[in-house]
């Protein structure tokens, strides 16, 4: 099947390689040139483990092109991604734009009968507003479109796409679903469930499932308050918890909070849709208020321990929102990072991958190169990202670099009877502290 995806993003370039890999023929397109060039030239626009290997195999073979031409991907493409990005405004609503522009593009352009796919996460109404462009541009009733939204995690994008737990189709139209059917068949398994509903269910189920891993995380990090103050030992809280199978153990990692490019805008646009909806979701407010808080709790645990803050040096121990990605956006680590240089505090960060791109985004930072690097004469270490590279570090060797023994642990990757053992002031998440 001939396919078109429009933007190469954390979505679009995994969802194009996933579908070539599969047996479709597959060309992809962006308003961003400089990022297809970068594609036809073998790079990578951003990191994500094995995506890498993956393009190139299906571009050797022939079944996956970039183009910035959207009339090459799209004019013969029997289905039609739309892979755009839905930054919020300033109001917090989805800014649909580029999702507007797409649809434009596509009715434009696909000359037969063609499938377009909301892949981009959009609120609930987008896909009727999409069949009205593209209804004024083609009046044969040849455009259908269809929802399959994405629930892939950075970090693991290729396995999520490859071996999915589930496939979400929403469309309204019979021809669509059985299109989507037959394009998906290879990546449906005995463990894979397909899902078909109507598109407004579709686009609602996405937003619903993003607020939802974003509740578990903050209820994570309010136990940590919670815990510290008791005395308690939050790992040990969520661990029971997690053993409950109604509750499941995963986003119950108490921590700085949650970041990325999805939870943050999404809960947002999610709890504004609400209120155009006319119904007041005051517990997505109060998700993203502890999700503040706990950056605000780690913040406040390194001005305890430094008193003073101007003039001392702290090294953030990974800059990424998670391990497994360059992504920055809406990092914790960042903006624990902005905190710190406005209160005056020389801060240094180490990450394995996203050091360019946070160095992009708060050029006050400082960048090492590795982390014994990044902890040398340091008033204080932050663990801000559970990298590898970071859990597996030579305490001894980072208690010797560093010119006071302080670590606030944002991630728990460290165990307390080592840090003591190493005579560091260990302040972790939700835990007792440990002090020599």
């Amino acid at each position: 099947m001939k396919v078109g995806v429009i933007g190469t993003g954390h979505v679009g370039l995994p969802t194009a390689a996933t579908l070539a890999h599969i047996g479709h023929d597959v060309t992809a397109t962006d308003a961003d040139q400089e990022k297809i060039e970068v594609l036809r030239r073998g790079g990578m626009p951003f990191f994500e483990p094995a995506l890498e290997d993956l393009v190139r195999g299906e571009v050797e073979v022939g079944r996956l092109r970039f183009t910035a031409d959207p009339a090459e991907a799209l004019t013969d493409a029997r289905v039609a991604f739309v892979c755009v990005g839905t930054p919020p405004r300033s109001s917090g609503e989805a800014n649909l734009i580029a999702v507007e522009r797409s649809a434009e593009i596509v009715a434009r352009h696909a000359a037969g009968p063609t499938v377009v796919v909301e892949k981009s996460t959009v609120p609930a109404g987008t896909a009727a507003r999409v069949a009205e462009i593209l209804a004024r541009h083609r009046s044969d009733g040849a455009l259908t479109v269809a929802c399959n939204p994405e629930f892939l995690r950075e970090g693991s994008a290729v396995e999520d796409s490859l071996r999915p737990d589930r496939i979400l189709v929403g469309s309204d139209s019979e021809e669509a679903l059985a299109v989507m059917r037959e394009l998906f068949a290879p990546l449906v398994r005995d463990d894979t469930r397909w899902i078909e509903t109507d598109l407004h269910t579709a686009e609602l189920a996405k937003h619903a499932n993003n607020a939802f891993l974003a509740l578990k995380v903050s209820f994570a990090n309010a136990m940590a308050r919670m815990a510290e103050a008791a005395g308690a030992d939050v790992e040990a809280v969520t661990e029971v918890m997690g053993a409950d199978p109604r509750i499941g153990r995963a986003h119950l990692s108490a921590g700085l909070g949650y970041g990325g490019s999805c939870f943050p805008k999404d809960l947002l646009a999610f709890e504004r849709l609400a209120a155009r909806l006319g119904y007041d979701f005051p517990l997505l407010r109060e998700v993203a208020r502890i999700n503040e808080e706990a950056l605000d709790a780690a913040f406040r645990k390194v001005e305890a321990a430094l008193w003073n803050l101007e003039g001392k040096r702290v090294a953030l121990l990974g800059l990424a929102f998670k391990p497994g990605t360059d992504d920055v956006r809406y990092s914790p680590a960042l903006g624990l990072a902005d905190r710190l240089l406005e209160a005056g505090t020389i801060v240094v960060g180490y990450d394995p991958q996203a050091g360019p791109n946070a160095k992009a985004e708060l050029p006050g930072l400082e960048i090492a190169e590795d982390p014994y690097e990044a902890v040398s004469g340091a008033d204080a270490a932050v663990v801000c990202t559970e990298w590898e590279q970071v859990a597996g570090l030579d305490l001894g060797r980072v208690r010797a670099a560093m010119r006071l023994p302080v670590i606030v642990d944002g991630r728990n990757v460290f165990d307390p009877g080592e840090m003591a053992r190493h005579g560091f002031t260990y302040l972790p998440t939700g835990r007792p502290p440990v002090r020599p």
